[in-house]
């Protein structure tokens, strides 16, 4: 019999435990726990150095949120999830660093923005909390073939909001489309997280010349901020300046 390598990652530990119990019980399941994201990290990567990976991760919705606090929530398609979503920000961890495990989010509650995100973050599901014991199985069958799983009543505001997520980046690519070679470097450093004077030393420039090219960015972008500028470069799919491996040379080019 092939088995299904299931972890669940949820801080509320009765939740969690309750739902491993339920699902070890079935004949053809191993089930893990984990009460946090960088614990289920771990957990994935010791059964990934042993080879018995996991199929896929059952993760909370608001892992990590504070009891009656409101999810924060992002424009769609702008990078990184929005602080206080860490399950949604363990799909995207997960998605990078053990890219052959599904995972299917838990939510409390239906919410077709938070759903899109998930699936932007690369969750093959979004099932809630109080559905059946068969219910949960069938997802996670489903995912392990490929299937996506959603909600009947979530699927026209997902649909809706992955819609409008690929209009913003179209717009978005075509305004980064605009910029200069150099611009687009400047905004990938921008990216990156550095400050004016730091992006002049990584391109062997004045700090008067970044701050032109930086204001020109902000110009032909269409924003007045430098975090508006990041969220839309991220939007259009730039990608951050690689410190570590990126290497400038000096020579052959114009500021």
């Amino acid at each position: 019999m092939v088995r299904i390598r299931v972890l669940v990652v949820d801080d509320h530990r009765i939740f969690a435990e309750s739902l491993a119990a339920a699902l070890a019980a079935e004949p053809d399941v191993d089930v893990s726990a984990a009460g946090s994201g960088p614990a289920a990290l771990r957990c994935l990567d010791r059964a990934a150095a042993e080879g018995r990976r996991f199929d896929v991760l059952l993760v909370d919705a608001d892992l990590g949120a504070v009891p009656g606090a409101v999810p924060a929530q992002r424009e769609p398609g702008s990078g990184a999830p929005p602080p206080g979503s860490d399950g949604i920000a363990l799909v995207a961890g997960v998605r990078v660093s053990h890219a052959g495990v599904r995972t299917v989010v838990l939510a409390e509650r239906d919410d077709p923005r938070r759903a899109a995100l998930a699936l932007q973050a690369g969750a093959s599901g979004w099932v809630a909390k109080d559905c059946s014991l068969s219910r949960l199985l069938a997802v996670i069958r489903g995912v392990l073939r490929e299937e996506t799983h959603l909600p009947p009543a979530l699927l026209t505001g997902v649909l809706r909001e992955l819609t409008a997520a690929r209009k913003h980046r179209t717009d978005s690519e075509r305004l980064v489309e605009s910029l200069t070679p150099r611009e687009h470097e400047v905004l990938r450093c921008m990216v990156a997280g550095l400050g004016r004077k730091d992006v002049a030393a990584r391109l062997f420039l004045s700090p008067h010349t970044v701050r032109t090219h930086m204001q020109n960015v902000l110009g032909k972008l269409g924003v007045h901020s430098t975090l508006a500028a990041v969220a839309l470069a991220r939007r259009a799919g730039v990608r951050p300046a690689d410190l570590a491996g990126d290497v400038v040379e000096r020579s052959g080019q114009l500021a």
